[in-house]
């Protein structure tokens, strides 16, 4: 509620579209699904994190949150498809809210009231909100919209004010979770020695013969594995084969995919629609009422990417002319009609990398542009910008090289806006940029354009039509009421000349069965309401009907031998036939002597360029052993018999061409430091996790 008492100017945007949205969710979806609290299910518990239960009422609640603020944003209901990305939102956010909530308190991380109001009313409104609420006739984001829409709020009902608060408070957790990233981001940093490493093993090369002797060489029948072998193998390794909850499933596929027929219909009246559409005066009218897709009308602003299936099918833009139809990837048919072309405002786009002065005094903001200055100059010296930005950028477009993206002159703080318009060509600017802010580099990008492009879409899905639909469904439904159990599902297979297919280790929260998307309530029936051997009733995915037979399932924890059978055995086999062709190389001095005692089931390969960075060794494979063995002979060398996963190799040094010095390692500390920054803020997320102790059951019930 800090908002609605500082802003007072809007109204535009619709409150009622939003409190209904959130009513209508909260009617259906989860609330109403099997194992919903409100049909009598006791408020199980769907996880536990940091010791603590997550109850399904909690998650639920949370998950409103964000379809809510999903309808909010995109003006529609998530699909099924979505929601599964809704619902792992709401999972994380209750993760940061346990789990890093006590990281943001230890660093002092906070949102300050002022902070809140520039990130929506301010100079820095969130992304959501400038999505949103944008002007039809400009294209472009609409504060008075937004400022109307807060005043709005004092005098609306207190369900609509409370949506307000969530969405207050979700945009506060999002802004402390990109403060968290990027401090973490920013600490990452490698020595000018680790700098100096790292161009040496990407530069030091050497020449060398290899030979590579594959398992195959050795024929099955020369190794035998027993039981206990593989017992034992599996009990010293048993950290490879942890496994989590999974099943094996087989079921059977009833097609509903389109007929000839059906796409002679649908070829015919996307046909005869675009017809009507090149002969429209109202276009977005037009389309919006014929269309599959919604919305089927754009605006696109300078910078804006048009859509792939015009861009490949042509290679003109001509006002009033109308295109297709074309087939996309997805055997849909789609037309397109440039209705019009227009001068908006201009957009451009442009790099930055901002020195921070916030609430610093004069002597340390002296000091921030003294620092500045020597970038700015290497930077002209030929300096790289991005990595620049990277190392030196103090706010969110940091991990980005700087890009700030397309922008309008009046998005961004005056100085910065009168600057970089200013500029007649791009490249860098040649002196710094003070704002409120701080200290900026600019380099231009691209220079303003100002041609907006109207566009009208007509697209016609290819589905089934009713009659396949119904076939397939009666066929469906015989097959699983004739199918009392695994035994009579596989009899009735044979039967019927319908083929069985098996998706086995299938895991707990997967939503894919083998090729099959959008699978997740056959894989929640078969963890949460089958038994072993039963026969699931019709499932309706989006082109198949399916009926399951649950075979068997496993709970989290080490595997059992019958669980990984093949691998361990494969494994032991390997290792035996390793062991055999180290014997049978002892005492030879060549790789050709070697090579002759496997024939052509060997290989002797030439590498004239391997890289001491490289774990691939070119028309043999991954081998990151034998690459190092390599590099750590001297010149004529040659190491001992070495097994790697697809083989064993015997690796041979010709010569090496160590990395000539260079005066500057920069640029190789700066990539360091940049992929450590894009890889910490997963590896911090999994590490809390894991000491948080997450454990999600979430697959019994969605």
């Amino acid at each position: 509620m800090a908002l609605i008492k500082e802003i007072r100017q809007r109204t535009g945007l619709a409150i009622g579209v939003i409190a209904g949205g959130l009513i209508l969710f909260l009617l259906g979806g989860d609330l109403l699904s099997p194992n919903s609290s409100l049909l009598g299910n006791n408020n199980p518990v769907v996880g536990e994190i940091a010791g603590e239960d997550v109850t399904y009422q909690e998650y639920v609640d949370k998950v409103e949150e964000f379809r809510v603020a999903y309808q909010q944003r995109t003006g529609r209901a998530p699909s099924e498809v979505e929601m599964f990305s809704v619902r792992e939102q709401a999972w994380q956010s209750m993760i940061v809210d346990k789990v890093f909530k006590e990281e943001y308190e230890k660093l002092g991380l906070t949102i300050s009231p002022e902070e809140l109001v520039d990130m929506v009313q301010g100079k820095n409104i969130v992304p959501e909100l400038r999505q949103q609420l944008v002007n039809p006739q400009t294209g472009q984001f609409d504060k008075t919209q937004l400022i109307s829409f807060l005043q709005s709020l004092e005098t609306a009902d207190p369900a609509q004010q409370a949506f307000w608060a969530q969405q207050e408070q979700l945009f506060a957790d999002s802004r402390l979770r990109i403060k968290y990233d990027n401090l973490l981001g920013t600490s990452e940093y490698a020595t000018s020695a680790e700098g100096k490493m790292e161009y040496k093993a990407a530069n030091t090369i050497a020449e060398t013969s290899i030979l590579f002797v594959p398992y195959y060489a050795v024929p099955d029948s020369a190794v035998s594995v027993s039981e206990a072998e593989m017992q034992t193998y599996l009990r010293e390794n048993k950290e490879k084969f942890q496994t989590g909850n999974t099943a094996n499933i087989e079921y059977v596929n009833f097609s509903i995919l389109p007929s000839a027929a059906d796409s002679a219909e649908v070829i015919e009246e996307i046909t005869q629609l675009t017809e009507e559409l090149r002969n429209s005066d109202q276009d977005s009218v037009f389309v919006n009422r014929n269309s599959d897709i919604r919305p089927a009308f754009y605006t696109f602003r300078p910078g804006d990417e048009f859509p792939q299936d015009f861009t490949r099918n042509t290679d003109e833009f001509v006002e009033g002319v109308t295109y297709g139809p074309f087939v996309t990837a997805n055997s849909t048919y789609i037309s397109f009609k440039v209705t019009k072309k227009y001068e908006g405002t201009p957009r451009m786009r442009a790099s930055h990398i901002l020195f921070s002065t916030e609430g610093m005094d004069d002597v340390a903001k002296a000091g921030i542009k003294s620092q500045a200055e020597e970038v700015l100059q290497d930077l002209k010296e030929g300096g790289d910008f991005a990595a620049a930005a990277r190392t030196y950028g103090q706010d969110g477009t940091a991990q980005q090289g700087g890009d700030l993206g397309w922008f309008a002159k009046e998005e961004f703080v005056e100085e910065f806006a009168n600057a970089t318009y200013a500029r007649r060509s791009t490249g860098l600017l040649p002196n710094l940029v003070e704002t409120e802010y701080g200290f900026h580099i600019i380099e231009v990008t691209e220079l303003p354009q100002s041609e907006y492009t109207s566009i009208a879409v007509l697209q016609k899905e290819l589905i089934a039509s009713d009659a396949t639909r119904n076939e397939a469904f009666r066929n469906a439904d015989a097959f699983a009421a004739e199918s009392g159990n695994r035994n009579e599902f596989s009899e009735n297979a044979i039967d019927q000349n319908y083929r069985v297919l098996q998706a086995n280790n299938v895991d707990a929260g997967a939503r894919n069965l083998n090729n099959l998307q959008n699978a997740r309530e056959i894989i929640r029936w078969a963890f949460a309401e089958a038994s072993e051997g039963e026969v699931s009733p019709v499932f309706e995915l989006d082109n198949a009907y399916i009926v399951a037979s649950l075979v068997s399932k496993k709970e989290e924890g080490d595997a059992e031998l019958a669980d990984v059978r093949d691998q361990v055995e494969g494994q032991v086999r390997n290792d035996k036939k390793a062991a055999l062709i180290k014997e049978a190389l002892a005492g030879k001095s060549t790789l050709e002597e070697m090579k002759a005692v496997y024939g052509d089931d060997a290989s002797l390969n030439e590498i004239p360029d391997l890289k001491l960075s490289s774990s691939v060794i070119p028309g043999i494979g991954f081998a990151p052993k034998a690459v190092g063995a390599i590099f750590g002979l001297s010149e004529g060398g040659m190491t001992q018999p070495i097994q790697e996963d697809i083989g064993v190799l015997v690796g041979k040094l010709n010569a090496l061409t160590p990395a000539a010095e260079i005066a500057d390692y920069t640029a190789y500390q700066s990539q360091l430091a940049q992929s450590g920054a894009q890889r910490v803020s997963y590896q911090v997320m999994m590490a809390l996790e894991e000491l948080a102790d997450v454990k999600d059951y979430r697959y019994k019930f969605f």
